[in-house]
């Protein structure tokens, strides 16, 4: 499991060296913390996408700590654009890019939870 999975021609959605780190090479910890990322992308997009400014920047926030921790570097990034945006501050289409790359993440996850 800890091969690196690319998408495109761009980075790994999930750096998997990372994440291997994180979990002590356990490969078990690493399928449920993936699998539990997806669950969350899932969660927190709808959150952003329903609710008001502050729970959207709340759920963005959460997003970008559950990304930062699996090595999700991508949806990170574009958790922490949304958190920005709504705070007034930037990002017209931020939304648009986190799903997306919480889409190529849980692309990624499926097919590494299907090679396990």
């Amino acid at each position: 499991m800890t091969a690196t999975i690319l998408s495109g021609t761009g980075p790994s959605p999930i750096d998997m060296v990372y994440l291997a780190r994180q979990s002590g090479g356990d490969q078990d910890l690493e399928q449920e913390l993936l699998a539990l990322f997806a669950d969350q992308c899932v969660r927190h997009l709808a959150t952003i996408r329903q609710a008001g400014a502050e729970t959207g920047r709340d759920a963005a926030h959460t997003l970008k700590g559950a990304a930062r921790a699996i090595g999700a570097w991508q949806v990170a990034e574009a958790a922490e654009q949304v958190e920005t945006a709504l705070s007034g501050t930037a990002a017209p289409d931020a939304v648009g890019a986190l799903a997306t790359a919480a889409d190529q993440a849980r692309a990624a996850i499926s097919a590494l939870l299907k090679a396990a």
